[in-house]
C-alpha cells in the first residue's frame, strides 16, 4: 500500500444552531386515515442525518417538518417502547428494521463511510496528519491523541468504530488489537455532538462517519475500502466476519453502511417528504455515499410511496444529474399519489 494524504472536503459551514433540534417527532404532523395533507411531518432519525435533514431536505420541500435526532438504537428503541409516534423514521443501520421495529416495509437510501476526522489545530491532530491514511493508529495507539467515538449501544456509528477498528488489525501487517490498544470508556460522546467536540477542545479527533466531517468541513482521514464500512464487494466475507451484541441481545453483524426509512403514517405530505429524503441530492452534498439502485425497497412497500420514488429517479435520469429533481418532488408527488 501507499500512503495518502488526508483527504479535505471543502463544502459549505453549516451552523450548530442549523442542525438544532426542531421538536419531538410524535408530537404533531399525524394524519387521517383517508391520506389528507397534514400540517407537519414529523421525522425520528438517526444524528447522522440530523443536519442534513434540517439544512438539505427542510428547505427543499414545501412540507413543514419536525425534526428528532438521536442515535439509532436509541431512536429503535424510543419507538417500541412506545416514547414516539413520528410520520417518518430513518435509521442509520437497516437491521434495526428486522428488531426492533420491525415495520412491513423500508427503503435503504443512502450509504456512509468511516473515517478519522481530525483537528488539524491541536498538536494530536497535526500528529495524525503526519500518519496519514497508512499509519494513523500509530499516534492512538501511543496515547498522544484525544479520541472520540460514540456509544456502541446507542446508535451504529459506535459499534462500527469496533467493526472498523477490528478490521483494521487484520488488516495492516504491524496493527493488532487495536480494540483493546485504542478505546477507553471516557472517550464516548453523543452521536449529534460528537465533532462538535473539537469546538471545545476536549478531543483532537473522531471516529465518525464522512459525512459528520464534510458536513462541518473538518479535515478527516479517508480508510481503505476494506475497513471503512462503505464497500458492499467486501461483505460477505470480510466486514461479516465481524459483529456486536446489543443489550436487547440483538447481534448485529458487520457489513456495509445502509441507511434506512420508513412511513409510519400514511398521508400525502408524508409521501412527498419521503421521496425528497429518499431520493434527493441533498444526501451528496452533505457527504453521504450515493448509489445506482438506491433507494431499494424491501417489504410491502405502498404502491403510491414506490410510484413517488420511481417517478424522482426517472426525472433525475432524464435530466442528467443524480438527484436535479428535488425542488420538484412535492408537485410531482401530488399528481401520483
Amino acid at each position: 500500500m501507499t500512503d495518502r494524504c488526508p483527504t479535505t472536503r471543502r463544502r459549505f459551514l453549516l451552523t450548530a444552531g442549523a442542525a438544532a433540534i426542531a421538536g419531538s417527532a410524535g408530537c404533531t404532523g399525524k394524519s387521517g386515515q383517508d391520506g389528507s395533507q397534514s400540517t407537519t411531518v414529523a421525522i425520528l432519525a438517526a444524528g447522522s442525518l440530523q443536519n442534513a435533514i434540517a439544512n438539505g431536505l427542510k428547505p427543499a420541500v414545501d412540507v413543514p417538518i419536525e425534526i428528532e435526532a438521536h442515535g439509532s438504537a436509541t431512536v429503535a428503541r424510543m419507538i417500541d417502547e412506545g416514547q414516539r409516534d413520528p410520520d417518518i423514521v430513518s435509521v442509520a443501520d437497516v437491521a434495526l428494521f428486522e428488531e426492533p421495529l420491525s415495520p412491513p416495509w423500508h427503503s435503504m437510501f443512502t450509504s456512509n463511510s468511516v473515517v478519522i476526522a481530525y483537528n488539524p489545530d491541536t498538536a494530536g491532530g497535526e500528529r495524525l496528519a503526519e500518519a496519514g491514511t497508512r499509519r494513523w493508529y500509530e499516534p492512538m495507539v501511543d496515547g498522544s491523541v484525544k479520541i472520540g467515538r460514540t456509544d456502541p449501544d446507542q446508535d451504529p456509528l459506535g459499534y462500527r468504530a469496533l467493526f472498523m477498528l477490528e478490521l483494521a488489525s487484520r488488516y495492516y501487517d504491524d496493527a493488532s488489537n487495536l480494540r483493546e490498544q485504542i478505546l477507553e470508556r471516557d472517550q464516548i460522546y453523543p452521536e449529534t455532538s460528537l465533532i462538535s467536540q473539537f469546538e471545545t477542545g476536549s478531543i483532537d479527533a473522531a471516529i465518525s462517519y464522512r459525512n459528520m466531517a464534510v458536513e462541518r468541513d473538518y479535515e478527516y482521514i479517508e480508510l481503505p475500502d476494506q475497513i471503512n464500512l462503505s464497500d458492499p464487494q467486501y461483505a460477505e466475507d470480510w466486514y461479516s466476519t465481524t459483529s456486536y451484541t446489543l443489550p436487547s441481545g440483538q447481534e448485529i453483524q458487520g457489513g456495509p453502511i445502509s441507511y434506512g426509512s420508513t412511513i409510519r403514517h400514511m398521508s400525502d405530505a408524508a409521501v412527498s417528504v419521503f421521496d425528497a429524503h429518499t431520493t434527493g441530492s441533498y444526501l451528496e452534498d452533505h457527504g453521504f455515499l450515493l448509489r445506482e439502485q438506491f433507494p431499494a425497497h424491501t417489504g410491502d412497500v405502498p404502491q403510491r410511496v414506490r410510484q413517488a420514488t420511481d417517478q424522482s429517479k426517472e426525472n433525475q435520469s432524464r435530466l442528467g444529474g443524480p438527484h436535479e429533481a428535488l425542488s420538484s418532488t412535492v408537485s410531482d408527488v401530488t399528481v401520483l399519489i
